[in-house]
């Protein structure tokens, strides 16, 4: 029975080959979309590594440059050292620090470091004593920066649990040497591990990440912050952001501010993400809609032009459930066709390693989720064509020519 479906498939090759190509592309579509959706839905699974909740940002334009002075920016770190002593002592903020950038943003600060001999690459950030306070962070070994770091004559770091696997494998990270300063740097070193953070979000993947100690009172540092997050009191009122904005005008006039929740980041960040997710979603959707049609189509005008050839296996005995079974299973070996050429095409991305972030569970996932989709397509595309031939009668199929 197979080598006979073969054979038939065999001879109407050109016609078949066209429907494998379309069933090739679409799972190629399909594949992609799957893959992605599975990516962001495993990565939202993931812990977080911060609370946003009840945290404001405020984005500071120090209408600074990069040829500034050494001069010129002690005075911006003492300005902005004042301007967190001042929102610190309002009654609705429980907490606040100075940072570089601030989670959900899309720039950032990478590094590459030798460690131990190996090459780390890592995302990185400058950051107060109070960060750690403003999100929530939790601290899994050694602890977290001090005012009194500034007096060091190193650089503490700390660094989250991935960073910490990639650098020092299962041997304790705490007061190791993070890296090779370049004279006049000072050396850095690890006083602190938190759990796995992720400054991108929920959809972002998992990976290094190192916070850099921020003096604001000490020797000027060219790691400048930009960024001044709050964390308030449950219930605090919008009209808070008045109050606030004309507190950090009054003490930096010649700067600007802008306020938002990290609520609102989030929001703004995840429709980023999801938008085109959701785009190609329905892309896919109505590919699949026409390949749908098409196939819906072709099979039809296929069994037409066989008419004769129908009518002739029911006049030898047939009954119409073989004829039903037969021409569902002429489209399974089709899409059989199509889906191992897609999948002979998409195991490569693996193989080359196109897409290292994606863990292989995901990829298992998406590639399992296509296949599915497309062979649930096909045999609905088939089950109405199939059963018109059935009911083909003999005496009727023989007046065909």
């Amino acid at each position: 029975m197979t080598r006979h479906l073969f054979k038939l498939v065999w001879n109407r090759k050109r016609t078949n080959a066209l429907i494998i190509l379309e069933i090739f592309f679409s799972f190629l579509v399909v594949f992609v979309v799957a893959t992605l959706g599975i990516y962001f839905w495993d990565n939202y699974q993931r812990p977080l590594g911060f609370s946003y909740q009840n945290v404001w940002k405020v984005s500071v334009d120090t209408k600074g440059t990069g040829e500034d002075s050494e001069a010129v920016v002690a005075a911006r770190l003492k300005t902005f050292a004042r301007l967190l002593d001042e929102v610190e002592a309002l009654e609705p903020v429980e907490a606040a620090a100075g940072t570089l950038v601030s989670p959900y943003d899309q720039g950032g600060w990478t590094s590459n470091m030798k460690i131990d001999g190996k090459s780390i690459d890592t995302e990185a950030n400058v950051v107060t004593p109070g960060f750690a306070d403003v999100l929530g962070l939790e601290l899994v070994a050694g602890r977290w920066f001090e005012e009194a770091d500034e007096e060091l004559g190193w650089r503490p770091i700390v660094i989250d649990r991935d960073l910490a696997r990639a650098a020092y494998g299962d041997q304790d990270p705490i007061g190791r040497p993070f890296g090779k300063a370049e004279p006049p740097e000072k050396p850095s070193r690890v006083v602190g591990v938190v759990r796995d953070f992720r400054k991108g979000g929920e959809l972002s993947a998992q990976g290094n990440f190192m916070f850099q100690f921020l003096g604001l009172k000490g020797e000027p540092s060219w790691f400048q912050p930009h960024v001044l997050l709050l964390r308030v009191r449950p219930g605090t009122p919008a009209a808070f952001e008045e109050d606030l904005t004309r507190l950090l005008q009054g003490v930096a006039p010649e700067w600007s501010f802008r306020v938002r929740t990290l609520t609102q980041e989030r929001e703004a960040h995840l429709r980023l993400f999801l938008t085109p997710l959701v785009a190609g979603g329905v892309v896919a959707f109505f590919l699949l809609l026409m390949v749908g049609l098409g196939l819906i189509g072709v099979l039809w005008q296929n069994l037409l032009q066989r008419t004769r050839e129908v009518g002739l296996r029911r006049a030898a005995g047939a009954s119409r459930s073989d004829v039903h079974r037969q021409v569902l299973w002429e489209q399974a070996i089709l899409t059989s066709l199509g889906v191992l050429l897609g999948v002979v095409v998409v195991i490569q991305i693996p193989i080359l390693d196109l897409i290292g972030f994606i863990r292989p569970e995901v990829f298992t996932g998406g590639l399992v989720a296509s296949t599915v989709a497309i062979y649930l397509l096909t045999v609905l595309c088939a089950l109405y064509p199939s059963a018109m031939a059935s009911r083909v009668q003999p005496a009727e199929a023989l007046r065909y020519e």
